[in-house]
């Protein structure tokens, strides 16, 4: 937390505990990556998938776009069916504002976005049984 010099600094998180998608992807991912570069806003087409898959993302699943300081989090409005060339369009939120390049990998396991602190302020306890606890507010990185 101190190297983040408070707002200043970014870092990488994501939700440990949906960090699996409960879809075939957690099982047999594919090779998932943007189809055609310009795309914003909600609906966003890939390719690469496993051909003709029901159920390859389910709704509440999360899927990152970019990787480090570009890394976006998005979460799955709808289950995502893919076609019989691995193609699907995933509706998402929040909203994609930076188009990715043509091709840009999907992450569908381990999904994270970059962030930063809300503000400096930092809460902290420790419970009897010697659980150390941290909370702190974050926003994403635009």
């Amino acid at each position: 937390m101190l190297r983040l010099r408070g707002r200043t600094g970014t870092f990488l998180l994501g939700d440990p505990a949906n960090a699996m998608p409960r879809g075939s992807a957690g099982a047999t991912p594919g090779a998932p990556v943007v189809d055609g570069a310009g795309q914003t806003g909600d609906f966003l087409s890939v390719k690469g998938l496993p051909a003709s898959v029901n159920g390859y993302l389910k709704a509440g699943d999360y899927i990152q776009i970019g990787a480090a300081s570009a890394a976006r989090l998005h979460k799955v409005l709808q289950d995502v069916n893919s076609n019989a060339s691995g193609e699907a369009t995933l509706n998402l939120w929040p909203q994609v504002r930076v188009a990715p390049a043509d091709e840009a990998p999907i992450v569908v396991t381990n999904a994270q976005g970059n962030f930063r602190l809300a503000s400096s302020d930092t809460g902290w306890s420790i419970a009897t049984n010697r659980l150390y606890g941290i909370t702190f507010g974050a926003v994403e990185v635009v």
